[in-house]
């Protein structure tokens, strides 16, 4: 059986090394990191410019579409977490137990958390609204805030947008420092 395992492991990796699905492993690459999993894309997306300046462009694109989908799929898990906790809320609000009366110290009557970072967080979000997403790019916070801004209902297609926006920015950014940084040819 871990045979077996290992072998599918390798098998998909050569297979995605493969120059002819250089871009569909970029874009596969890019969506993955883009969710709660923690990977890099942006030395994929250097490795294969490096061995095909020519495709600069459409590994940039590709990257930014593939990482602005998995994007939308955080902002998606976050409406579907925040519908699972209103769905448990209700529940247990329906048969109170009489030992939890009290409300936990640090959160409201209704069950929110509170405290200063979280008041300000939640009040620079909407504040911001959509155009906030444009930070969807950061390191640690970018993937959690698409999923906040599903949580929080921010209008889809403009957080979207918004994503696209910083993301491309990102892979430009990343991609033509690390070209200037390191010019010589593989």
């Amino acid at each position: 059986m871990e045979e077996s395992l290992l072998f599918a492991v390798h098998w998909l990796l050569d297979l995605l090394a493969l120059p002819s699905v250089g871009l569909s492993a970029i874009f596969t690459v890019s969506l993955i990191s883009a969710t709660l999993l923690p990977l890099g894309s942006e030395p994929a997306v250097f490795g294969y410019i490096k061995l095909s300046p020519d495709m600069f462009w459409p590994a940039i694109l590709v990257a930014t579409a593939g990482n602005t989908i998995g994007g939308a799929i955080s902002y998606a898990m976050g409406v579907g977490a925040e519908k699972a906790v209103h769905r448990w809320k209700a529940e247990r609000a329906a048969t109170p137990h009489p030992a939890v009366a009290q409300t936990h110290p640090g959160t409201t009557p209704d069950g929110r958390m509170r405290g200063r970072w979280n008041e300000r967080a939640h009040a620079w979000i909407h504040r911001m609204g959509p155009p906030a997403l444009l930070l969807s790019w950061l390191p640690v916070v970018g993937d959690p805030l698409c999923a906040v801004a599903g949580w929080l209902r921010l209008p889809f297609w403009p957080s979207v947008a918004y994503m696209a926006i910083g993301k491309f920015l990102r892979y430009l950014a990343m991609t033509a420092s690390l070209l200037w940084f390191f010019p010589g040819q593989v």
